[in-house]
């Protein structure tokens, strides 16, 4: 069973709201579900994540199995790390001797130019000792530098990282059913060792309201973005075909899910990533936990072989607004080299 369909590419409608999808038959499926994907509640998932991808690009999760507890827990520790002082935050100070993780100060991120209004912390897959890009000194690979203080912090989210890279693997699986009708399309070399990103952000107190002050609009440059946000404050809007913002109100117990360009890609434009932004004008302090489910760091990117073919002509078509091919980790390089602002 898959959806894919040349014909359908790139056409996005006017929605007005963000659909949410219970997920629980993919993740009481197991972890290897042959049988589970022709259950028609396996099958209704599959199809409503398929349109959610076509028509919206952002979708709600519940039933995915993360423990509301744990979601609190790491948007809690985020909240006591930014507490710190200055001089403990810089402990872990974003650099290139640190391979460009750790902590960045409000204004030093940069989306299309423009500083956004947050403080954060990056971490990335750990790559370091003898692995070869490490040893010709690839700009990003090396270790994360953890905080040492809260002290539940480095050992809470690491256990976060590895849910998060379940949960990630199980979506993708989803979603390469509904292309392909195989559901390892994104494993082996494309995306079985994905070069994971969790970013740890804080959107100070604002007195009064400043469009776009968070985070400026955009599209994710990767594959799957899931969004841990808190549960009474809404800031996230994603912009529709009219160029409508739409809110992504929270819900409680839900991840926002979003696909980036690198799916663009790999479905040759029939999956489109949607652009969005932060809104922040609260009088509370906001920590939100988006992490990303990326291809492998030397994942070459470019159309499944299944999803070239056009069905109308003979032989075989790249959709011409995609690029034919790239290195999944030339966009995460440009981030680190160029988007950040670094004091000297």
């Amino acid at each position: 069973m898959h959806f894919g369909n040349l014909k359908m590419a790139v056409t996005k409608s006017s929605f007005s709201s963000i659909p949410v999808i219970d997920i629980s038959p993919l993740v009481e499926s197991g972890s290897s579900p042959p049988k589970g994907q022709e259950d028609p509640k396996v099958q209704r998932v599959i199809s409503e994540i398929d349109q959610a991808c076509r028509n919206v690009g952002f979708f709600y999760v519940q039933g995915h199995g993360v423990p509301l507890d744990t979601m609190n827990q790491v948007r809690k520790l985020g909240h006591e790390f930014f507490s710190l002082s200055s001089d403990e935050k810089y402990k872990i100070k974003m650099s290139p001797a640190s391979a460009w993780r750790g902590y960045q100060t409000v204004g030093e991120n940069v989306t299309k130019g423009l500083s956004d209004l947050h403080e954060a912390i990056d971490f990335f897959q750990d790559y370091g000792g003898d692995f070869p890009a490490f040893l010709r000194g690839h700009p990003l690979h090396g270790l994360n530098p953890w905080p040492e203080t809260p002290a539940s912090f480095r050992p809470v989210f690491k256990d976060y990282i590895s849910v998060m890279q379940d949960l990630g693997k199980r979506i993708m699986q989803a979603i390469s059913l509904a292309l392909t009708g195989a559901r390892d399309s994104f494993e082996g070399s494309r995306a079985g060792n994905p070069f994971w990103v969790l970013r740890v952000i804080s959107y100070p107190v604002v007195e009064k309201k400043i469009a776009e002050v968070g985070c400026g609009e955009h599209t994710d440059y990767g594959l799957l973005t899931l969004v841990n946000q808190e549960d009474d404050i809404r800031a996230l809007q994603v912009k529709n075909q009219a160029g409508e913002w739409i809110w992504a109100d929270p819900i409680p117990g839900t991840f926002v899910v979003n696909i980036g360009d690198m799916l663009k890609i790999w479905s040759n434009g029939i999956y489109m990533p949607t652009v969005h932004r932060v809104l922040n004008d609260s009088s509370k302090c906001r920590v939100s936990v988006p992490y990303f489910y990326e291809p492998n760091f030397d994942a070459l990117v470019e159309p499944l072989d299944s999803l070239k073919l056009d069905p109308d002509r003979k032989g075989l078509r790249i959709w011409t607004g995609n690029c034919s091919e790239i290195s999944s980790n030339q966009p995460l390089v440009s981030l680190a080299e160029r988007s950040f602002l670094l004091p000297e």
